[in-house]
């Protein structure tokens, strides 16, 4: 990536129909930013959480894990230590674990009370890091189409899974590095895991990704505010509920010239 490539992106988190239903707020967290290095170029960040149903604070949960995560990395840019790893992404699980069980104390309640998925891309011009803790999905390009980074995780039980709250996270954190940029990606919660994903091979569902991909490719600079609009209204739509009435939270970012 050369001088005055960057990125375009667009994230939401819309609420699910069994929440809007009882009336809960949505319970994931997102996060989609560029952030200026050296010498022109530039670093993408992208951070999904997900709050678990089960825990009285998830949604809260999910917005620390995401505001603990983006302040880890402002510290890492500042320092300039930003070296993409899976000692990157181990220390940033460590500084969201912190976050949540200090918010956790001073509320007289436990991290498993905001417990919540956490995943996240981090690309820079020559390699692109990627960490997961939960189910959900990060699907990317580096060159050779889109492909699946990391496999969902699942729990002991059906409808179950892993959060970044608990005891083994650190142990049951998964990275993967590639030795490239991004040059599409997408971050996800499990709510729209079954309309990305072909769950029975692991893989992306490519047909649904590429007319996102495409319409950010055609959009000009002056339409380019009415993305994250068009995505809220695809996510909230008749076909995606029908699907899954759980809240959606999709990020996608595409390399621009």
């Amino acid at each position: 990536m050369g001088v005055g490539v960057t990125w375009r992106f667009v994230a939401v988190s819309e609420v699910g129909t069994s929440h809007l239903a009882s009336g809960a707020k949505c319970q994931d967290s997102c996060w989609a930013s560029i952030h200026p290095l050296t010498e022109g170029q530039s670093l993408l960040s992208l951070f999904v959480a997900d709050g678990a149903g089960s825990a009285v604070k998830g949604g809260e949960g999910a917005d620390l894990a995401i505001q603990a995560a983006a302040a880890f990395l402002a510290t890492k840019i500042d320092a300039r230590e930003v070296g993409l790893s899976d000692v990157l992404a181990t220390d940033m699980v460590l500084a969201v674990r912190e976050c949540i069980a200090q918010a956790a104390e001073k509320a007289g309640l436990t991290p498993r009370d905001y417990a919540c998925t956490f995943l996240g891309l981090i690309s820079s011009s020559t390699a692109t890091l990627t960490m997961q803790i939960g189910d959900g999905g990060i699907v990317l390009d580096v060159g050779g189409g889109l492909e699946l980074a990391i496999t969902p995780m699942s729990g002991e039980y059906a409808n179950m899974t892993h959060f970044v709250t608990d005891e083994e996270a650190v142990k049951r954190l998964e990275t993967k590095v590639f030795p490239a940029m991004t040059q599409r990606a997408a971050v996800f919660t499990d709510g729209i895991q079954r309309l990305a994903l072909n769950l029975a091979a692991n893989t992306p569902h490519v047909p649904f990704f590429v007319p996102f991909f495409e319409g950010m490719a055609k959009a000009t600079e002056e339409q380019e505010h009415q993305l994250e609009g068009l995505l809220v209204q695809f996510l909230g739509s008749a076909p995606v509920n029908e699907r899954t009435d759980d809240d959606k939270t999709l990020v996608l970012a595409l390399s621009m010239p």
